[in-house]
């Protein structure tokens, strides 16, 4: 058996600036309003999910299960 090292099973990466430009480019064209929103609240704003529920006033599992959704879209377009 051959042995290889870590850099091998990851592949090729790509350099963190285009890695950005690319997640920036995923949320602004293929979330939903809503799910930008949650996102750029909950990441960028450091807002917890129950104090952007009480904003919204919606449940705390609403805001959970959007921003599940906007992170499984995320990856779904970030993994090609």
């Amino acid at each position: 058996m051959k042995n290889t090292s870590s850099e091998e099973f990851l592949g090729t990466r790509l350099p963190r600036q285009i890695q950005l430009q690319r997640m920036k480019r995923v949320i602004q064209k293929e979330l939903t309003p809503l799910q930008r929103e949650t996102l750029t609240a909950c990441y960028f704003q450091g807002k917890s999910q129950t104090e952007f529920a009480r904003e919204r006033g919606v449940n705390k599992s609403t805001v959970c299960r959007t921003l599940k959704r906007a992170q499984e879209r995320l990856r779904r377009y970030l993994a090609y």
